[in-house]
């Protein structure tokens, strides 16, 4: 039997969701059925729109989708000042003010604050500039994500963004590939760095070659979430810039037809290929999706990745000042958990242009690029005085840290995350002395196992949980360690449970000094928790207090906003007057 949500999309779903929501943006918030507002908040997804959690009824999360993490100049003012004007709330963040916007780890944008009578102007001024929220969510192909820097990049194998562009032109607004089981989540991946990220991916192509031709290899069923992540597994196909849209519309099109549609928990297609394992799935779309013989799989080149990778010779992501093909340079900025100011937003696309920058790029990294700065002009941009909060050279813990939305503005976060993530960094970097040789080091926080942070894939991994402390309920952390993708990916190791938010630094310090005594010359910390057991590595260091203070011990879910002078659920000012 359909699930719930099934029998929600067979009424109405795709495209034609944009007329109901222009006409409840009309009417307002009001004239949205009490009893039907669960399966029109679905809906609303495809369209990019999240309604936010209880205690914020009527505001909602805008996504706008950015094709390999893509923008111009201009179209990054637009977001800025759509950012500015729109998505400013009741009460201002205490790190981040009142209007910012949020880079994701799969290089969308995300708003806060939205009002749906709102939503027709936030259309028109993105539709205007060549930007969309369609299907930035729901069940349907989501953004594709790779290199901003595909054409650029001097550590390219293919340029992957005529690839991308057309799969993204040919599957948004696809009525063929409209309803899918569940999100549908691809990654190209064209340069040598393996910044797609394909194996955490539900359809992944990665770089490689064929009797001498260039194109990609094809990975099926990654995936982080439900504690059951899953690296995607080869179907041994291999295909070029000519044949990759109709495999990828193959293998759409084989999960649609055969993923589960009565259990949303098991709708994703990692679930299918374990089901059916990679040679039947093969078969299937070579016998009923497309009409000309697959090819096996090249050689692939994932002996050259380091995006992610965990590896100490080289930093694992695009921060810093980077070669281009043609002379000139792209400089990636690190931004702090991925959230920036409205005005800085403002700021930076003002600079782009100013330097002759064709793209500024959004990295699954929750990172910034600019590209295009010609080498006579590069000292001057390197002095930008908005370059030193956004820093092209950071501290590694302020580089690699990373947190998902949290309790902010999520129902299905356990505990407080951006602003926690910001003062772990903080912290580590005033007080924790990382080993000599170590300058990429990854900690990513998830609010819960949806894991939008994908913690599994970091050095450190910190999951949301609950715990008592001195008798009280706080929030509190599992902690994974040594995970990352690169040429042999690996999931961290869940190594300490439940442990309290306030002593997580302390543990960080104390795991650190640990791994100092008694790593090898020059091994990595992945390489580090590889080689032992979990027995050994449950326990090895301690959580502890530090000088640390955590003000989100307590249990911000049953708060209306975690930061409001009165956060108790009932001081909410929600809804909104229409």
């Amino acid at each position: 039997m359909p699930s719930k949500v099934e029998g929600w999309k067979d009424e109405v779903y795709g495209a034609e969701i944009r007329d109901h929501l222009m006409e409840f943006a009309e009417e307002g918030w009001s004239s949205i059925p009490e009893d039907e507002r669960d399966a029109w908040f679905e809906r609303f997804k495809w369209w990019g729109l999240y309604h936010q959690r209880k205690g914020q009824e009527s505001y909602f999360m805008m996504r706008i989708g950015t094709p390999n993490g893509r923008l111009t100049p201009e179209q990054l003012r637009v977001v800025g000042e759509v950012a500015k004007e729109y998505a400013t709330g009741p009460v201002e963040n205490p790190e981040f003010g009142g209007a910012y916007c949020d880079w994701t780890t799969r290089q969308s944008i995300q708003l806060h604050w939205i009002q749906l009578q709102d939503v027709p102007d936030i259309f028109e001024a993105l539709e205007e500039h060549d930007l969309s929220t369609i299907q930035a969510c729901g069940d349907s192909w989501r953004n594709i994500v790779g290199s901003p820097m595909a054409g650029k990049d001097a550590k390219e194998h293919i340029d992957a963004w005529p690839v991308i562009k057309e799969l993204n032109d040919t599957f948004k607004g696809n009525d063929d590939h409209s309803n899918l089981p569940r999100k549908w989540k691809v990654a190209v991946t064209g340069d040598t760095r393996g910044s797609g990220q394909a194996e955490i991916n539900d359809l992944g192509f990665e770089p490689a070659i064929k009797d001498g031709q260039k194109g990609f290899n094809v990975k099926v069923g990654g995936g982080l979430s439900r504690k059951e992540p899953r690296m995607a597994r080869s179907i041994d196909v291999f295909v070029t810039t000519e044949t990759i849209a109709d495999v990828a519309g193959g293998i759409s099109a084989l999960f649609r037809d055969h993923g589960d549609r009565e259990d949303r928990f098991n709708a994703r297609i990692k679930f299918l290929v374990d089901e059916w394992g990679t040679d039947k799935l093969r078969r299937v779309l070579q016998e009923d999706y497309v009409d000309f013989e697959l090819p096996t799989a090249g050689e692939d080149l994932r002996e050259q990745y380091t995006y992610n990778s965990g590896r100490n010779d080289e930093t694992g992501d695009y921060v810093g000042v980077h070669e281009q093909v043609d002379g000139d340079y792209f400089v990636g900025l690190s931004v702090l958990v991925g959230r920036m100011g409205a005005d800085d937003v403002i700021e930076l696309a003002d600079l782009a242009e100013a330097y002759g920058s064709d793209i500024v790029g959004i990295t699954q990294r929750q990172n910034l690029i600019v590209s295009d700065i010609a080498e006579a002009d590069l000292d001057d941009f390197l002095d930008e005085p908005l370059l030193e909060t956004y820093s092209p050279d950071p501290h590694p813990f302020m580089r690699g840290s990373i947190a998902c939305t949290g309790t902010e503005y999520c129902s299905l976060s356990i505990v407080e995350t951006k602003n926690r993530m910001v003062r772990y960094a903080r912290w580590l970097k005033n007080n924790v002395e990382l080993p000599s040789g170590v300058e990429d080091f990854h900690i990513h926080l998830s609010g819960c196992t949806a894991s939008c942070a994908q913690p599994q894939i970091a050095d450190i991994s910190l999951r949301g949980m609950k715990t008592r402390k001195d008798g009280e309920p706080v929030e509190a952390f599992d902690i994974g360690l040594g995970g990352g993708l690169g040429e042999n990916p690996r999931f961290a190791d869940w190594i300490e449970m439940r442990v309290a938010a306030d002593e997580v630094p302390g543990y960080i310090e104390n795991l650190l000094e640990i791994y100092d005594e008694e790593s090898n010359e020059g091994e990595s910390f992945r390489d580090y928790i590889e080689r032992h057991d979990e027995e050994y590595l449950n326990g090895l260091a301690e959580p502890e207090e530090t000088s640390y203070e955590d003000p989100y011990l307590g249990n911000t879910k049953m708060t209306w906003y975690p930061y409001a002078e009165d956060t108790e659920m009932d001081a909410s000012p929600t809804p909104a007057d229409d």
